[in-house]
């Protein structure tokens, strides 16, 4: 039986969000449509991980100039996130806290890493910390937190899909949709309310 109580932040509960760069957002390189529409919810629910003194984590896509997924080297994509560059910074939107980590991605030319934990720290990080509740937002629905989300249930953690907070690129209409259904269909919570 599932309880109110089981969908507030708790103890062993940790924010995390998907990539808040720049180049995500209007005027980057690679920009999700409305994707500055997700800075004020994922505001929201970091004042209130500050405030409950709970964890705060973020990923951060990172490239080499010269990465696979770059349409000038045959990817899908157009150059974005280049290590060190203006895109591939945090958002300056979003106040994170001092205390947030940053969990950076895969920075090598031959690989493209959608989910935020392979080749990464994060697993560990939250494992040192006895996290077993992740509260997911960010960018892309589609891409980077569909593919965090479902690794993150593959690894045995609750995930609550804070779906104020996140947007798709859409490359197909109806991706952002499919993306949210088929993530609570692997069993994670979409959670529509703000904090």
């Amino acid at each position: 039986m599932v309880r109110l109580a089981d969908f507030q932040p708790a103890t062993g509960d940790a924010l995390l969000i998907i990539d808040p760069q720049n180049d995500f957002l209007p005027g980057g390189a690679l920009a999700v449509t409305g994707g500055d529409a997700v800075i004020a919810p994922l505001q929201a629910w970091i004042d209130r991980f500050v405030r409950d003194r709970r964890p705060i984590l973020a990923t951060r896509d990172c490239h080499p100039a010269d990465h696979c997924s770059f349409r000038e080297h045959g990817g899908p994509w157009p150059a974005h996130c280049v290590a060190g560059s203006w895109g591939a910074s945090i958002a300056p939107a979003l106040k994170l806290p001092t205390t947030a980590l940053i969990i950076d991605k895969p920075c090598r030319a031959d690989i493209e890493t959608y989910d935020g934990f392979s080749g990464t720290r994060l697993d560990e990080t939250l494992r040192q910390q006895a996290i077993q509740r992740l509260w997911v937002g960010g960018l892309a629905t589609d891409y980077c937190v569909l593919n965090t989300v479902l690794e993150g249930l593959r690894r045995g953690y609750q995930v609550f899909v804070l779906t104020r907070a996140v947007r798709a690129v859409d490359l197909k209409p109806g991706d952002g949709q499919r993306a949210l259904e088929a993530m609570a269909a692997r069993g994670a919570v979409l959670r529509d309310d703000p904090p």
